[in-house]
C-alpha cells in the first residue's frame, strides 16, 4: 500500500490581491478584526506580511509584523480556525523568528489579551515572557476594554539587552 503524503506548506508574501481571502478569515477569527484599510497601510508601509498556504493553495493563515531597531513587533497571527492545533501557528512563528534572526534583531514584542488562552500557550510555549501589561488596549464589546499583556522573545544567546526576570531596560 502507497503511503499518503501530506500537502506542501509552504509561505509567501501578502499582497493586496490576497486581502479578500485574508479579511475572510480575519472576520471569522477576532470580535474586533482588522479592517482592509489596516492591512493595507502595513503593506503599503512594507511590513513583513506572509500567508501560509496549503499545497493546493487554501489559506491556512498569516502574520503581520513591523521592523524596528533590531527588533520586531508581531501585529497580527491568524490560523483558520479549520487549521487550529495543527502546529501552524507555532510554524508561523518560527518563520518569523527566522526572518528576525536575518535582519540581526534581538528580541519579537507582541501584545495578546489575557483572555485569549489558546495564544497565550502557545506564545509560552514558543520562549515568549509577559514583561508588561498595556491597560485598556483591546476593544470589547463590554464598556470596558481589556488589558494587554506585553510579551518579549530574546533572540540571541547573551540575551541582549535583558534585565532580571528577562525584562528590558525600557519596558
Amino acid at each position: 500500500m502507497r503511503e499518503r503524503q501530506l500537502p506542501a506548506i509552504w509561505h509567501r508574501p501578502m499582497t493586496v490581491a490576497d486581502l479578500d481571502g485574508v479579511l475572510a478569515l480575519e472576520l471569522r477569527a477576532y470580535s474586533h478584526p482588522w479592517t482592509r484599510g489596516n492591512f493595507i497601510d502595513s503593506l503599503a508601509a512594507a511590513y513583513t506580511a506572509e500567508l501560509r498556504l496549503d499545497g493546493a493553495g487554501h489559506l491556512l493563515g498569516y502574520f503581520v509584523a513591523l521592523q524596528g531597531f533590531e527588533e520586531t513587533h508581531l501585529l497580527n497571527l491568524t490560523v483558520a480556525s479549520s487549521a487550529q492545533r495543527a502546529g501552524h501557528g507555532s510554524a508561523m512563528l518560527e518563520r518569523l523568528q527566522a526572518l528576525a534572526r536575518q535582519r540581526g534583531d534581538h528580541a519579537l514584542w507582541l501584545e495578546v489579551r489575557p483572555s485569549n488562552l489558546p495564544a497565550r500557550a502557545l506564545y509560552q510555549r514558543a520562549g515568549f515572557v509577559e514583561v508588561g501589561c498595556r491597560r485598556d488596549y483591546y476593544p470589547t464589546d463590554q464598556p470596558q476594554r481589556e488589558d494587554a499583556l506585553v510579551l518579549r522573545l530574546g533572540l540571541d544567546a547573551e540575551g541582549y539587552g535583558l534585565g532580571e526576570r528577562g525584562q528590558d531596560a525600557l519596558v
